[in-house]
């Protein structure tokens, strides 16, 4: 799992927790999904390049979020309105073939980095990730290991470090260290 790349806190501080929300996707969100998707800076830790066209990333879509079995959008409860259902980022959580388990990945856009949004949607996706997948009894998170930001949101999240996974992808064209995390069914949710 990639996700939010490390970032300093923003001046505006950090977002209220109970702000944030998770919800499905829909076609709709494609302009809002593009404003963080076509970010470099975003996407450095991520296994897919910063999309570039509006129609690839409508057919990614189309193709892949709508059908996907968890795949939400997170969006910031500004007191009600269309801003409050406006994606900044995405989380999924993926089955596995072992039905047992269950792969996390989430990226917030870069202006709501460093403000808690990703350490809020993770900890509402795995909550609900094993009330609405049936038989995960884990989720886990393969995060490059310079990703300083992904790794402090999920272990604030409750997830538990357990391995540095030395040379273990090629990313990007280049090889990569992972760290691989976890939180199982009985592990404690985190407030």
């Amino acid at each position: 799992m990639d996700h939010e790349h490390e970032a300093p806190a923003h001046p505006s501080g950090p977002t209220r927790a109970d702000a944030v929300t998770l919800r499905p996707f829909d076609l709709a969100d494609v302009d809002a999904m593009m404003a963080w998707a076509s970010d470099p800076a975003v996407t450095a830790f991520m296994t897919w390049d910063a999309y570039t066209s509006r129609d690839a990333l409508l057919a990614f879509m189309r193709d892949a979020v709508l059908p996907h079995p968890w795949f939400r959008a997170i969006c910031l409860d500004a007191g009600g309105g269309e801003e409050s259902r406006r994606p900044v980022g995405a989380v999924s959580v993926t089955p596995t073939d072992d039905r047992c388990r269950a792969e996390l990945c989430v990226v917030v856009a870069r202006a709501h980095w460093g403000k808690g949004v990703a350490t809020a949607a993770l900890k509402r996706a795995v909550a609900a990730a094993f009330a609405d997948l049936e038989g995960v009894e884990r989720v886990e998170a393969l995060v490059d290991a310079d990703n300083a930001a992904s790794r402090r949101a999920l272990e604030k999240a409750g997830f538990q470090r357990e391995a540095l996974l030395r040379s273990y992808c090629v990313v990007k064209g280049k090889l990569r260290d992972m760290v691989i995390y976890s939180f199982i069914s009985t592990d404690t949710l985190v407030d």
